[in-house]
């Protein structure tokens, strides 16, 4: 069941959201050459007890993980993309690095993610990452009260497609507001003018991810962490947005 949320909850989603800006901004500037992900895990646990914040992780336990996921952040890199189990790993030069995040405050939660390249960038790296952001650009503009869900896929699809990337079907975005995952899936890959009608109040996460040469992924032994099944290179951008009648505001932008 899809929930709408009233302008009082949307700011409250709006204060985690904001949370979860600061600490991604922070990983950016700690992830270096030589940074251990278990380095990046430990800040981010740092932070959630300053802040007395919820992660939406720990103990996560969904039917396609080896649960509980018993870390507060997810972090992939180069081929992996989603779910990534922070591990005894020091970042090399021009690794990519995906980071997500989901906090709750207050019983209130947003959810974003973002790649960067750690070092020396390769150009064509570059490009993966910008199509994700372009495409999370392109989704948020035509989610507006009126269109509907697969407005937002087909734009994410549109951006893909021009960029030559394939777009994998299997996870996408999502509602959110007291929990983690609601009601709608939100896919990468639509028809325009299809599916669930975007009203004001609902509250989604919107997260293209491409891989350079395949649509098709794998699990890790780890239980956890999803890649590419050719090994090329992933990346992943996503915000928490709300649909109001003043159009759509991003939750999980830098204050």
């Amino acid at each position: 069941m899809v929930e709408l949320k009233s302008p009082g909850e949307i700011e409250c989603m709006r204060v985690a959201g904001r949370f979860v800006a600061e600490v991604l901004a922070e990983l950016r500037v700690l992830a270096r050459v030589g940074v251990n992900l278990l380095e990046l895990e430990e800040h981010v646990r740092q932070r959630i007890r300053e802040r007395g914040a919820v992660s939406c992780y720990w103990d996560y336990a969904p039917s396609f993980g080896r649960g509980p996921f018993r870390n507060t952040v997810c972090l992939s890199v180069n081929d992996a993309v989603l779910h990534g189990l922070p591990f005894d790993y020091p970042l090399r030069d021009g690794d990519v690095l995906t980071m997500d995040l989901a906090l709750g405050i207050d019983g209130w939660v947003a959810d974003s993610a973002t790649s960067m390249i750690v070092g020396t960038a390769d150009a064509e790296d570059l490009r993966l990452i910008k199509a994700t952001e372009d495409a999370l650009a392109a989704a948020i503009a035509v989610a507006l009260p009126g269109n509907r869900i697969g407005d937002i896929s087909a734009a994410i699809t549109e951006v893909a497609r021009a960029n030559g990337y394939p777009v994998n079907t299997e996870f996408g975005g999502h509602g959110l507001g007291r929990t983690m995952h609601e009601d709608p899936h939100v896919p990468n890959v639509g028809r325009a003018g299809r599916g669930y009608p975007l009203r004001p109040g609902l509250t989604i996460a919107i997260e293209p991810w491409f891989a350079r040469t395949t649509d098709r992924i794998y699990t890790d032994p780890d239980g956890w962490t999803i890649r590419s099944a050719d090994g090329s290179r992933t990346a992943h951008s996503e915000h928490t947005i709300a649909i109001t009648v003043d159009g759509p505001q991003v939750l999980t932008a830098a204050a």
